[in-house]
């Protein structure tokens, strides 16, 4: 039998409270730019410019589909070279001070910033622009917008033959970020996961001598999906499913659910709801047990290990689920490595709407602490036990 560590590591690619979250998430999305200033500690941090790049072409892709408005402002600061640096980071702060939640800023090198604006038409841009120069002050900064399709959008995505500029902002080491925090979720992760994959080799053992006796094909099984910032990486779990299943199913699941056309997919009733696929013929008979145990899930803690999640957050979308996100469903995936398990594992799981376990992610983002790690964690345990929503 394949060594299972070497094959995981290896190289292969509702309350008052929970209703105003709503209505902010919601409101964030407006198609005309609303003056708000949004908390410093809670806004995401500003990306380099290969991941502001990516999320552009996430944006693009979106507003291809849907047809809703999408701006960017990009802003030239001219600043001498030793000045330069300074003057971004005070424009860099105006700018986290002035955007929403939704918006995205990036550095794009040369003396630039570049801000995209999901749901945002001309006008919406003419506002933010306004009130941008009345909260600048003595800044000394340019700007050049543009509303896709346009030709900004065309120049910054043409081939780049210059390297790229190493970011020189540090953002994720300004006040607004606990590194403190940060090295304690880090630390509690490793030792966690490390711990889990001893106490639980036996289990993962006899899970993959099953799989190998009863289905054709690898034990593990590799995906792609989306971390912090949407960088890709590769995602483990126990195969559940037949060898080279066509995805279609799961795509039009995903798209329902996105719409909110949930009523197709409702295993329960109108006042206790359970959002599952029906009959799902991709699934073998062993990885049916897997799946209703969570067994399935436990490959993903090498992917703590090394990294790419973090033992409670979101979960890791995939690409073609995030290419049909609303410009607020990112934020999700922003500002924080996703997770084992979370909140809606244990608070809504297949008896919440899309939106609504989106909400729940951004509850816990806003909420982030161990103490919120180790109550997730624990009521894990016994929604696993009492199968509570699992497959």
């Amino acid at each position: 039998m394949p060594n299972l560590a070497h094959d995981l590591l290896g190289d292969a690619p509702r309350s008052d409270g929970f209703r105003g979250e709503r209505v902010a998430d919601e409101a964030a999305a407006s198609g005309v730019y609303m003056r708000l200033t949004v908390n410093p500690t809670s806004a995401s941090h500003m990306l380099p410019k290969s991941q502001f790049f990516r999320q552009l072409q996430l944006e693009k892709r979106r507003t291809d589909r849907s047809k809703a408005p999408l701006s960017m402002i990009v802003f030239h600061t001219g600043a001498a070279d030793r000045q330069r640096i300074q003057t971004l980071k005070h424009l860099a702060d105006v700018l986290q001070r002035s955007k929403r939640e939704t918006d995205i800023l990036g550095y794009l090198g040369e003396h630039r910033l570049a801000l995209l604006l999901p749901d945002t038409n001309g006008v919406g841009v003419e506002t933010l622009t306004r009130n941008l120069s009345g909260r600048a002050g003595d800044l000394k900064y340019s700007t050049s917008s543009g509303t896709y399709p346009d030709q900004l959008f065309d120049s910054l995505l043409a081939p780049q033959k210059a390297p790229t500029e190493i970011f020189p902002l540090l953002i994720e080491d300004s006040p607004q970020t606990s590194t403190v925090s940060a090295l304690l979720k880090r630390a509690v992760d490793l030792a966690g996961a490390t711990a889990l994959i001893v106490l639980l080799s036996p289990l993962m053992v006899a899970a993959a001598l099953a799989i190998v006796t009863t289905s054709p094909g690898p034990i593990i099984f590799r995906q792609v999906r989306l971390g912090r910032r949407g960088a890709p990486f590769v995602f483990y779990k126990f195969r559940s499913m037949v060898t080279n299943a066509d995805d279609q199913i799961h795509r039009e699941y995903v798209q329902s659910l996105i719409d909110g056309k949930h009523r197709e997919f409702n295993q329960g009733n109108p006042e206790n709801p359970f959002y599952k696929l029906r009959s799902d013929p991709r699934i073998t008979r062993f990885g049916a047990v897997i799946r209703a145990t969570s067994i399935d899930e436990l490959p993903q803690l090498f992917n703590v290990v090394k990294g790419d999640m973090s033992l409670v957050g979101p979960r890791p979308p995939l690409l073609y689920e995030a290419e049909k996100y609303q410009s607020w469903h990112l934020r999700r995936i922003l500002d924080i490595r996703p997770g084992i398990t979370g909140l809606w594992q244990v608070e809504g799981r297949s008896r919440t709407s899309f939106d609504d376990m989106v909400r729940l992610d951004l509850r816990y983002i806003r909420n982030c602490s161990p103490w919120l790690d180790l109550r997730i964690l624990l009521k894990t345990v016994l929604v696993v036990l009492r199968r509570d929503g699992a497959s």
